[in-house]
């Protein structure tokens, strides 16, 4: 089997992680699989994406200007469905990125929409023309 097993994101500010993601999450397929104080797990297609705080964190925001991750891509299914995520999450501290060209920033072919959260992380929500 090939593909990712998983990615751990360190967050400053679980219970804002928490309610940020916990609202997206379930809305591109993922589920809640596991908790503990400080962090949790969400679970889809065999690989499962992780917050947590760390007493190592050498910052208090992501930079995705930095080398490193520069945003997170999740597949949304339906190009409905990216819609619905991109008009509700503004109404869960999810800011809009790039909304002068949405759905088609990332090139006429390409449906999605880009979002980042209060701590300055990106995700881009994907749509498929087949669904």
């Amino acid at each position: 089997m090939t593909g990712f097993h998983h990615v751990e994101v360190w967050v400053a500010d679980f219970d804002q992680a928490h309610a940020e993601w916990g609202w997206l999450l379930p809305r591109v397929g993922f589920a809640l699989a596991s908790e503990w104080p400080g962090g949790e797990s969400w679970s889809a297609g065999g690989a499962y994406l992780t917050l947590t705080t760390s007493p190592n964190l050498s910052a208090s925001t992501p930079d995705r200007r930095r080398p490193g991750v520069n945003h997170l891509a999740f597949s949304a299914g339906s190009f409905e469905t990216v819609d619905a995520i991109m008009s509700a999450a503004p109404g869960h501290a999810w800011s809009l990125l790039y909304q002068d060209r949405y759905p088609h920033a990332g090139g006429p072919d390409h449906y999605a929409g880009w979002l980042e959260n209060s701590a300055g992380f990106k995700v881009e929500i994907v749509g498929d023309r087949a669904t």
